[in-house]
């Protein structure tokens, strides 16, 4: 067991990292860490959901779970894990896609609105989209979509999808490049690998950085983006952090600003499937270095900075879900970089999909599987 500290020129040497082409670039490759075992451990909330992808707490404590194949349950802390809920969108349940995340308004306690993403099937093909409605104990009601994907494609693989709200009321949606279409990531006038920003009732922002701009979608907020199915506020600063799928290497850390491009697939810490080189190399003038990358990959998904105290040392961290070699991944950062990881959970050998922290203070996982289960994450002293 092993935790690795890790800073400037040092980080880069210890790791092996060969800096990118751009002279600005501070782009680090994680060491790798061996699993750190014996710190925490998990108590089972609740089990027999079908690949669950999302969990949201409600004020009451109950969480709302999605499932893949196109379902909203209610999850209560004894484990029980209600029906289906009404109002759901129909979604296109193949490969990667179906019902992905779910968010409530910050606004919950007054309009009980929540938010979802999936991927809706319609003319031309299959594209991410976002609706919203109303919760009642049987379902949602009064169901609107708020954002839809342009254009619709056939294909049933990188859809995204997270939802977060920004502390002034924004909504940003993250979006995959839909796999055999990465070419139009960097197509600003088409939605396949951007993170867009709008109003909750899916009005556009007047201050997004394409507004006006004939050659573009005034949605975007950013764009160059390959999968991304992380996406968090940092609890200091309010600002947008990001993660997402490379190929064969190359996942990615970053805070996405806006108007900005991240260079998928035309600059990338990763290879093809086949082993074959993407792109041109790993920088290039105007487009922006990850914060941190990974190669070989950890499959990310789900992530939040932690702010609780239930884990000594913890606080400040930002844990992200690993779908392959699966487990929970540790972050310490500092100024904006990452100087510290560890892996746990790596003993439970299960794919998280969604990571998040209880009002008690725990951190909660999903495990995407044919029986996926809620998990409480606990120190093993307990």
């Amino acid at each position: 067991m092993r935790r690795l500290l890790l800073t400037g020129t040092a980080l880069l040497l210890a790791t092996g990292c060969r800096r990118p082409l751009d002279a600005d670039a501070s782009a680090i490759k994680s060491p790798t860490p061996d699993p750190t075992l014996g710190v925490v451990s998990v108590e089972t909330v609740a089990s027999g959901l079908v690949h669950p992808w999302a969990i949201e707490f409600l004020p009451d404590g109950r969480m709302l779970v999605t499932e893949r194949p196109g379902r909203l349950r209610l999850v209560s802390s004894d484990g029980s894990v209600s029906a289906p809920l009404s109002g759901v969108p129909t979604v296109h349940a193949q490969g990667q896609g179906g019902l992905l995340d779910v968010a409530l308004d910050p606004d919950f306690a007054n309009n009980q609105r929540v938010y979802l993403t999936y991927a809706e099937p319609g003319e031309g093909g299959v594209g991410t989209a976002a609706a919203r409605g109303r919760l009642t104990e049987a379902g949602l009601v009064d169901v609107e979509v708020i954002y839809r994907q342009r254009p619709k494609l056939e294909g049933n693989g990188h859809f995204g999808s997270r939802l977060v709200f920004a502390r002034d009321g924004k909504l940003f949606i993250t979006q995959g490049d839909r796999q055999s279409y990465r070419e139009r990531a960097q197509d600003l006038t088409q939605g396949m690998g951007k993170i867009v920003r709008i109003n909750a009732d899916g009005s556009i922002p007047p201050d997004n950085p394409y507004v006006g701009n004939a050659s573009a979608q005034p949605e975007i907020w950013s764009f160059g983006h390959r999968n991304l199915q992380g996406a968090t506020l940092h609890p200091e600063t309010g600002a947008l952090w990001t993660i997402e799928h490379g190929a064969r290497g190359g996942d990615e850390l970053n805070h996405p600003e806006p108007g900005k491009n991240y260079g998928w697939p035309v600059i990338t810490y990763g290879r093809d499937y086949s082993g074959l080189p993407i792109g041109e190399g790993t920088a290039r003038e105007g487009m922006e270095q990850p914060v941190y990358f990974w190669d070989p990959v950890i499959a990310p998904s789900g992530m939040t900075f932690y702010t609780g105290t239930r884990y000594a040392g913890w606080q400040g961290s930002l844990l992200i879900g690993s779908m392959n070699p699966g487990g929970l991944v540790r972050l310490t950062l500092r100024d904006g970089r990452v100087v510290a990881e560890e892996r746990h959970l790596s003993e439970i050998r299960e794919r998280i999909r969604d990571v998040t922290q209880g009002p008690d203070g725990f951190v909660y996982v999903v495990t995407d599987s044919p029986n996926g289960r809620v998990l409480r994450v606990v120190p093993a002293s307990r």
